[in-house]
């Protein structure tokens, strides 16, 4: 690998500290686990588990696992979801650390590159974390620098998100809207302040 690709994915890995600082910090605000998301199918509750569950898979997945074998060995939540977060969100820290720079991992979908799905990864908790600072009414600002790494994940499939039907149709802005906007606004999330 070379020092650009290192790079690279030491980039990667400090976002993904920094996504899930802006989940846990979100998290802790959490009062009522039954109100609503700018997910309309989902509440807090089903927001927090969706992103607990996810960190539940880097583990076995990085470690060789197929998705069938990883399923196995999951374990259901408890009912103390922020406790659940702290456990999971450790366990996939120190699996990235650990992982094998030149490995692949096997997903539902394909098999790809262990930055693939560092990238994919960081890109679903920094999503979730603004659709859980809206639904707790905390402040929604993320991270620069973690938009800007994600943005470089959802603009070239721009033309793809909605087709795939894991996001709702892209929200019209401007190009001169801020990046944290247009970046949510791919995944068919208006952004702007409620009025």
């Amino acid at each position: 690998m070379d020092s650009r690709e290192q790079t690279t994915l030491l980039d990667w890995l400090a976002l993904q500290k920094q996504a899930h600082r802006e989940f846990g910090g979100r998290l802790s605000e959490v009062t009522d686990w039954d109100a609503p998301t700018p997910d309309a199918e989902w509440n807090i509750r089903d927001l927090v588990t969706h992103v607990v569950e996810e960190q539940q898979w880097v583990p076995y997945l990085l470690a060789g696992s197929t998705v069938t074998d990883a399923q196995r060995r999951i374990q259901p939540l408890g009912d103390d979801l922020r406790a659940e977060w702290r456990l999971y969100s450790l366990a996939a820290t120190a699996a990235w650390d650990a992982a094998v720079p030149e490995a692949q991992v096997s997903l539902s979908y394909d098999t790809v590159p262990v930055i693939d799905y560092l990238r994919e990864q960081v890109s679903d908790v920094t999503i979730h974390s603004w659709d859980l600072a809206r639904a707790v009414g905390a402040d929604e600002t993320l991270d620069e620098t973690l938009v800007a790494g994600v943005w470089t994940v959802f603009e070239p499939q721009r033309d793809t998100l909605s087709a795939s039907g894991l996001f709702a149709v892209p929200v019209p802005l401007p190009e001169d809207a801020p990046l944290q906007l247009r970046l949510l606004a791919l995944t068919g999330r208006d952004a702007r302040p409620e009025v």
